[in-house]
């Protein structure tokens, strides 16, 4: 457990070029959530599972996002790049949070996704992304995390909203 403590301090101390409060807020935020995921994996003693699904997420969106980065080129509002498009910063979070969700339910991902949407945020009003962007990469992560994450021990129940019909979509290993 200390070990996964140092990690959490060192991406918290982790040097940023952010150039505002809210940036820099923003940058911590998308570090410390896929770190909370595997956190609690750990502590969920679902460790070598839920790390691992958590690995696949987080590698496959950020190779889509990078991908993506190399083939389209999307100068960033800030003029600091070509690289806006997607916001990697908005896929790692949200990949994360999707993780949490699938793998431990909402009680767990409401804040998760939350934080994702900050994060979100600030890369809108740091100009480092326009809007799209950041609905690009929020879409990479929560498809990714779908894909690759499986419910830890049993049962999930999602709420269904649509079309005026609401309800809860029970699933599960048997």
């Amino acid at each position: 457990m200390k070990k996964f403590f140092a990690c959490l301090l060192l991406l918290t101390t982790w040097p940023t070029y952010a150039t505002s409060n809210l940036e820099k807020s923003g940058d911590v935020l998308h570090l410390l959530l896929p770190a909370a995921a595997l956190g609690g994996s750990l502590i969920y003693e679902d460790g070598y599972e839920g790390a691992w699904q958590l690995a696949k997420t987080g590698v496959v969106s950020r190779l889509v996002v990078e991908g993506l980065k190399y083939t389209v080129d999307k100068d960033r509002p800030d003029g600091s790049g070509d690289d806006s498009f997607p916001s990697g910063h908005t896929a790692d979070s949200f990949a994360a949070a999707t993780f949490v969700q699938q793998r431990y339910g909402w009680e767990w991902a409401i804040p998760a996704y939350i934080g994702a949407a900050y994060v979100g945020y600030t890369r809108v009003e740091s100009d480092k992304h326009h809007v799209e962007d950041v609905l690009a990469g929020a879409a990479i992560g929560i498809l990714s995390g779908l894909y690759f994450t499986d419910p830890y021990k049993g049962i999930t129940i999602t709420p269904i909203a649509g079309n005026g019909n609401y309800g809860l979509y029970v699933s599960g290993k048997f």
